[in-house]
């Protein structure tokens, strides 16, 4: 979802803009052509960014002080991912039009997609969480979960490397564009996976934890924690796929990175990244007990 090399504000025409067919509002096509929110959209979103890295870090810090002792839990590991995604991608958002000057290109288009890339690794982690606690409670084995976990991240990685070569290497035009629409179709596919796991393990941890036997406040806030986070990934990351689907098929009015598109990179990054962020870092706001005598895996606050 890169990738075109536009440096300079820019103005569309203003006839005949459809999105797969239908017409673009005027009032859209105006504020796309704006050149102060072409300008300063990016700042903006990259504030955004900054603002939740330094929550993410500080709930970091405090969960380190409150239990030195646990080491890297999940629950640390989660938040650093936060963090460093939002840093990453609020310096791409900043830096946006120095990046059409990089060279190789290869490095350009990793960039663009890295921070959505962690992302999904960021939270897929809360997936792998869930399911280790499901998996314990129901007495089946964990062993082979975070190795499935790293594997399928790493193939992740690996396969977008290879349409970044592709999309980059390509000898004519028409084999660059297709780089970018498999790279697009497949990231849309990484998307919809990632949502159907939060549904199939949070799902299954809801109504296991909706049929505990025991009823208790504890139990309760757990059962709106689990159902918040789920209804929110799962949300956002089917709203990721199908933006980047269209993206693959509209390029020219659906293109994401690029400043000719201010008004839609508002949008996409606002529902798929800004928001669900600031809504499951309060989530999961809570600081874990100073003291446990429990053995095994921290739980991810509840609210």
């Amino acid at each position: 979802m890169t990738r075109w090399m536009v440096t300079e504000p820019m103005v569309l025409p203003a006839l005949n803009l459809h999105w797969l067919g239908f017409p673009i509002p005027e009032w859209w096509h105006n504020v796309e052509n704006d050149p102060k929110f072409q300008l300063y959209a990016n700042y903006g979103l990259a504030g955004a960014y900054g603002l939740i890295a330094a929550v993410a870090l500080v709930q970091l810090a405090r969960i380190q002080l409150r239990v030195p002792e646990y080491g890297w839990t999940t629950q640390k590991v989660f938040h650093l991912l936060n963090c460093l995604v939002c840093l990453l991608r609020g310096g791409v958002l900043v830096f946006r039009p120095q990046l059409d000057n990089i060279n190789p290109t290869a490095l350009k288009v990793a960039l663009l997609d890295l921070p959505g890339l962690l992302f999904f690794t960021t939270y897929t982690l809360l997936v792998l969480f869930w399911a280790e606690i499901y998996h314990q409670a129901r007495s089946m084995p964990t062993g082979s979960l975070r190795p499935v976990f790293i594997g399928i991240n790493l193939a992740v990685y690996c396969v977008q490397a290879g349409f970044w070569a592709l999309s980059t290497m390509a000898s004519t035009e028409e084999l660059q564009q297709l780089g970018y629409v498999l790279s697009d179709i497949f990231l849309a596919a990484v998307s919809v996976s990632a949502a159907v796991g939060f549904l199939l393990y949070g799902s299954r941890l809801f109504l296991m934890l909706q049929r505990f036997p025991i009823e208790s406040r504890g139990r309760r806030k757990k059962l709106h924690e689990v159902g918040l986070v789920t209804s929110i990934c799962a949300g956002c990351f089917s709203i990721r796929a199908i933006i980047v689907a269209l993206c693959a098929f509209d390029r020219e009015n659906l293109e994401l990175d690029v400043l000719s598109h201010p008004l839609l990179n508002v949008l996409y990054y606002t529902l798929v990244e800004i928001v669900p962020s600031a809504c499951v870092l309060y989530i999961l706001r809570k600081l874990p007990p100073k003291r446990t005598n429990q053995q095994g895996y921290q739980q991810i606050p509840s609210s």
